[in-house]
Order: structure tokens, then C-alpha cells, then sequence
């Protein structure tokens, strides 16, 4: 197997990430009380600063051992984020639609799992309103893992081009 050329890039992709979800989760805990909100479109959007013990739009939040919650959120993002940077190493040959997306499931998986680890809870500090409608509070990293998939997904729905071997092409 020789060495994938284009996984430093891709890796730089993930350190954005990562690093721009840090400087973010910084700003809103320096500049923002817990439970605090500064309007950027009234009614729409909301810069707020809200800790998440849970999973995903707080699920297991109020769990009656959020410890064991905590270490199996620890436990399963660093195995998904495992799985993700060896698949980025057996696709990092290229930059495709996917390799971009795996990075960015990367770097967001480490920024959130970070915070799991260093401080017992994810900072989530956008707001979105909708009409009446009002989404859970996101960061980053969240948005980062959630455009990922969207992009494998969308990768999976996308013609490929067919593979010509070495034999017809030489016809």
C-alpha cells in the first residue's frame, strides 16, 4: 500500500474544523453567560450559550447516570472518528466528494469529543428559528459532522463514471 499523497490536505480539512469549533466554543464561553443570548437576525437567528451532556439535540441529556452517558458518548465517538480516519487513509489518493466529507465528520467529531472529555459537556451556541418552528441548538462541529454526511450521501446518489479496464482501453 503505498502512502495516501493527497491525506495531509485532507487532514488540514479537519484541523480547520476542529480548530475553528474550538476559537468559536471559546468566544461564546468568554463573551456570553450560560443560558445568555445575542440576537444576529431577530426572530431567525441567535448566538446562545447552552451546555449539551447529552448526545444529539440533548438526547440522554437527563439520564439518570449521565457519567455512563458521558464515557459512552467518549467511548463511541473515538471509535467512529477511528473508523473515519481509516477510511480517509485508504481513500487519501485523492480529493473526492467523500474524502472531503469524511474530514469533515473528522474534525467534528474531535471537536465535540474534546470538549467531551476536557469539560463533561458540548457548548452549543446556534439558535434557528424557522416560522414557529425552532431547532436545537448546534455548534460547529455539529454542522461540520451533519454537512459531512449530507455529502456522502449525496455522493452515493451520484452517477459514477464507469471504469474502463486496461484490456478495452488498449482496443
Amino acid at each position: 500500500m503505498s502512502y495516501p499523497i493527497r491525506l495531509p490536505w485532507l487532514l488540514l480539512i479537519s484541523a480547520a474544523i476542529f480548530s475553528a469549533d474550538r476559537w468559536t466554543k471559546t468566544w461564546v464561553a468568554d463573551h456570553i453567560t450560560i443560558g445568555g443570548a445575542i440576537p444576529v437576525f431577530p426572530g431567525v437567528l441567535r448566538i446562545t450559550h447552552w451546555l449539551n451532556e447529552g448526545a444529539a439535540f440533548s438526547m440522554f441529556a437527563d439520564s439518570a447516570s449521565p457519567h455512563t452517558v458521558r464515557i459512552a458518548l467518549i467511548v463511541f465517538t473515538c471509535v467512529a472518528a477511528l473508523a473515519v480516519l481509516i477510511a480517509m487513509v485508504r481513500l487519501g489518493n485523492r480529493i473526492t466528494l467523500t474524502t472531503i466529507a469524511l474530514a469533515m465528520i473528522l474534525g467534528g467529531a474531535l471537536g465535540n469529543v474534546h470538549d467531551r472529555v476536557e469539560y463533561g459537556s458540548v457548548i452549543d451556541f446556534i439558535e434557528v428559528h424557522i416560522f414557529s418552528y425552532h431547532w436545537p441548538d448546534f455548534n460547529v462541529a455539529d454542522s461540520a459532522i451533519v454537512t459531512g454526511a449530507c455529502l456522502l450521501l449525496l455522493d452515493s446518489l451520484l452517477p459514477k463514471p464507469e471504469r474502463v479496464s486496461p484490456s478495452e482501453a488498449s482496443s
